[in-house]
């Protein structure tokens, strides 16, 4: 081979290695994305079945029953209502009426949950959540 040739085919496999990291790095970020979901997008069947996603809203009013460590609860963005279910110590700051997000799974009609976040003050609800209260209120009128 010629030394052009070596040049080119060296470049050739630095372009080829560049393209096989991408691809690699693509693929491990999208297998470990949580995408957000308000239960109205869940009851219109958006939400994937079986994967780990997010799900947020205000708890419902007079849906919290805990069982030891097993809690059960609505999620409301004042359109639908889904069920989560959690199993360990929620957060100190969750109550009913307050905004959360929940991270897990869908397992029939139930979210089973694996983490629970709830919001830190008065003043603050997460944007997700805001925006698919927002929306609901939209499509309500």
């Amino acid at each position: 081979m010629t030394k052009r040739q070596n040049r080119m085919a060296l470049v050739a496999m630095l372009v080829a290695g560049a393209v096989l990291a991408v691809t690699l790095l693509f693929q491990a970020l999208g297998s470990n994305t949580n995408y957000f979901y308000s239960p109205t997008e869940v009851a219109e069947g958006k939400a994937p079945i079986g994967k780990s996603f997010r799900l947020g809203g205000l708890v419902a009013v007079g849906s919290f029953k805990r069982e030891d460590l097993k809690s059960t609860f609505n999620v409301t963005d004042n359109k639908h209502q889904f069920t989560i279910q959690y199993t360990g110590i929620l957060p100190d700051l969750f109550r009913e009426g307050q905004g959360i997000i929940t991270t897990g799974s869908l397992q029939g009609d139930i979210f089973v949950a694996t983490e629970v976040l709830a919001k830190h003050d008065e003043n603050y609800m997460p944007p997700e959540v805001a925006d698919a209260l927002e929306k609901a209120k939209g499509s309500q009128k």
